[in-house]
C-alpha cells in the first residue's frame, strides 16, 4: 500500500489536474492483462459458479445501457460520494475553501470534478468515440475483459466493502476496472480508514490540505 503522503499527493494531483493524473487507454485495452485474467479464470474452479452468475448480471447490465457515459460518470460520482461521507465536517470546510476556481472549490459537490474525470477517462482516450458503446459492450463480454471486470469487482469487495456495496447497487462494480486509475487514491484513502482507523485517514486529509495550500501559494 502507498504511504499516507503518497496517497495525499495523488489525491491532490487528481483534484488539480485530472487529465494528467489518468492514463487509462492502455489499461483498458491491455491484451496481455486480459489473457492473464482469462487464464487465471480457467484455473480458478473455486469461484467458477459465482463468476458465471456474475456474467449473467453483467449481460443484463450491458443490455440496459450501463456503458453509457452517464453511468460511467455516476460510478465516479458514487466513489467520491463514499469518500466524502467519511470526511469530517471541519475537514470538508478546509478542503472546500483551500482553492479558488471551480473544480476544487466544488470538490465535495462532485459535479465539476466528476465531469473532468469522465473527460479524462473516456473522451481524452477516445475510447467510446472510437469504438462505440455497442462495440465496447461486445469487448466486455469477451472472456478476458469480462474476467478482468469480475475479478476487479471481487477484489474491491475485499479491499473496500463500503465502496463495493455502493457501486454494486447499480451494477457499477463492473465499471470499476475502467475508472480505477482515476479514483484509486480515494479508494486507497478509504482503505486506510478501514484498516488503520480514522486518525490515519484524517492525517491524509491534513496532508491534502497542506499540499493544496502549497499549490495555491505557487
Amino acid at each position: 500500500m502507498s504511504s499516507h503522503i503518497e496517497i495525499a499527493t495523488r489525491i491532490v494531483r487528481v483534484l488539480l489536474s485530472p487529465d494528467t493524473a489518468v492514463g487509462i487507454m492502455g489499461g483498458i485495452l491491455s491484451v496481455p492483462k486480459d489473457l492473464a485474467y482469462m487464464a487465471y479464470g480457467f484455473m480458478d474452479t473455486d469461484s467458477r459458479s459465482f463468476r458465471q452468475d456474475e456474467r449473467i448480471r453483467m449481460t443484463h447490465a450491458i443490455r440496459f445501457g450501463i456503458l453509457q457515459n452517464s453511468h460511467l460518470k455516476k460510478s465516479i460520482e458514487t466513489t467520491l460520494d463514499v469518500f466524502s461521507q467519511f470526511v469530517p465536517g471541519s475537514n470538508k470546510d478546509k478542503l472546500a475553501g483551500q482553492v479558488t476556481g471551480s473544480m476544487i472549490g466544488r470538490f465535495l459537490t462532485n459535479t465539476v470534478l466528476t465531469t473532468s474525470l469522465l473527460n479524462a477517462v473516456v473522451f481524452k482516450s477516445g475510447m467510446l468515440l472510437k469504438f462505440g458503446v455497442g462495440t465496447l459492450g461486445n469487448l466486455l463480454l469477451i472472456n478476458g475483459m469480462a474476467e478482468r471486470s469480475i475479478y476487479t469487482s471481487m477484489r474491491l469487495k475485499k479491499y473496500n466493502p463500503e465502496l463495493w456495496q455502493a457501486l454494486r447497487a447499480k451494477n457499477y462494480d463492473f465499471l470499476y476496472f475502467l475508472i480505477e486509475p482515476a479514483v484509486q487514491p480515494f479508494t486507497e484513502a478509504l482503505h486506510v480508514r478501514r484498516t488503520q482507523g480514522l486518525p490515519a485517514f484524517e492525517k491524509i486529509l491534513d496532508l491534502v490540505e497542506e499540499k493544496l495550500n502549497e499549490a495555491q501559494i505557487e
